[in-house]
């Protein structure tokens, strides 16, 4: 089943995915600014909340992992929909586990559905995002993580507004659940069925279940899925690790206040989020690998400009090198892995795999080796990684008959 569609058409399914981008960051942000309160209300102390967020994120990793099989079954369609409406209902069981029940096993079991329904749909978007690409020939997916960063501000400025009002945690987070499951719902049926994404029209034959699933599994034997996962897990775990310890950072290993060491972390958001909003014409002027490597040194730069400034005004130069430098790597290795339409779902779900766990399992393992080295010694391991990254980033040039991430485009 070839795709031909209308501008209609094709503007739909992009504005479908930008909101499918949003509502998995909206998600993560609206349970994450109830945290305190979830905390005290099931009266955990941080390290029995630690432990409840890595089943959150161990979930996420095994959403990864299957979003092929679930392609296979389902397709990309009833995939997407099923994933948006598990991490939909885990905000609402979280909300129920802290604010009616004051359960913590209820909250973990909530955690686990948000973070394996946001790990499944998060392979199928970006295997929908980089069909648009293939469709429009313009490299899209930088645009799309951006919406998906604007959904967290969506969610964190919505959760601000809910705490000033007084609303209790379940009666947000159900609200917000509702809300994008109706987003999921319009935004599917602006997704055209496509036979890449195993869900053609009804009628059409799809081929055995085994032969579907030794497609989604194939990735796991391609070297440049491994390749690829070496460009992700550098920029991942720098991403990740900047998150939970650059403010810190700031504050211990520079010595300054905790109001500075916001604002650190601030500088650094903003600085990837605008590169990964404008970075998609550049990398169809120059190309992926050239950028990704001109980013990797950005990114090491900034990181070594951030370990050893001698002052506020250059820690926050090398925070913003830091977040400029790391933007791409993600959504430039799914788009990467997702070359062939053929085979996109299998590769990005691989790929996204090693990444996502690096994003997630690194910095945990960053504060243990803290404990002996320092904190700014051991962001030295990211600048490790970061260069690891740019020497992989061949493995990101298109293949033969990829109309994207080649370079050359002159105009967006």
């Amino acid at each position: 089943m070839d795709l031909t569609l209308t501008a209609s058409q094709l503007l739909r399914w992009r504005l479908a995915i930008f909101a499918i981008f949003l509502s998995s960051g909206l998600s993560v942000a609206t349970w994450a600014a109830r945290v305190p309160e979830i905390k005290d209300a099931v009266s955990v102390d941080r390290a029995e909340l630690g432990l409840m967020l890595l089943a959150g994120g161990i979930a996420s990793i095994v959403g990864l992992s299957l979003s092929s099989v679930v392609l296979a079954r389902f397709g990309a369609r009833r995939g997407m929909m099923g994933a948006i409406a598990v991490f939909a209902s885990g905000l609402a069981v979280i909300g129920i586990g802290a604010d009616t029940l004051h359960s913590a096993p209820v909250v973990v079991v909530g955690l686990m559905l948000w973070g394996f329904g946001n790990g499944a749909v998060d392979v199928m978007m970006n295997v929908e995002g980089a069909a648009i690409e293939n469709t429009t020939g313009k490299t899209l997916l930088p645009l799309f993580h951006a919406f998906f960063s604007f959904g967290t501000v969506l969610g964190a400025g919505i959760g601000i507004l809910a705490i000033a009002w007084g609303m209790p945690p379940i009666t947000h987070l159900a609200a917000t659940a509702v809300l994008i499951v109706a987003i999921g719902v319009v935004s599917v049926l602006n997704v055209p069925r496509r036979e890449a994404a195993m869900d053609p029209e009804a009628g059409e034959e799809r081929g055995t279940w085994r032969e579907r699933l030794a497609l989604a599994m194939s990735a796991w034997r391609e070297p440049r899925t491994y390749a690829l996962g070496v460009v992700m897990l550098g920029m991942a775990f720098a991403e990740g690790g900047a998150n939970d310890w650059l403010a810190l950072g700031v504050v211990e290993g520079h010595g300054e206040s905790a109001a500075l060491g916001a604002a650190g972390l601030a500088v650094f958001s903003v600085s990837m989020t605008l590169v990964r909003m404008f970075g998609g014409p550049l990398v169809d002027r120059f190309g992926r690998v050239a950028v990704l490597r001109v980013l990797s040194v950005l990114a090491a730069a900034g990181l070594l400009l951030f370990i050893y400034a001698p002052n506020v005004p250059l820690v926050f130069a090398g925070a913003a090198l830091w977040g400029a430098g790391v933007s791409l790597g993600f959504p430039l290795g799914m788009s990467a892995a997702a070359d062939d339409p053929a085979r996109a779902a299998a590769r990005v779900s691989a790929a996204a795999t090693i990444g996502y766990v690096a994003f997630l399992a690194g910095p945990p393992l960053l504060g243990l080796i803290s404990e002996h080295i320092g904190l700014l010694n051991t962001l030295l391991i990211l600048v490790v990684l970061i260069v690891a990254s740019g020497l992989a980033s061949p493995a990101a040039r298109p293949l033969k008959g990829s109309g994207v991430g080649a370079g050359g485009v002159r105009a967006h």
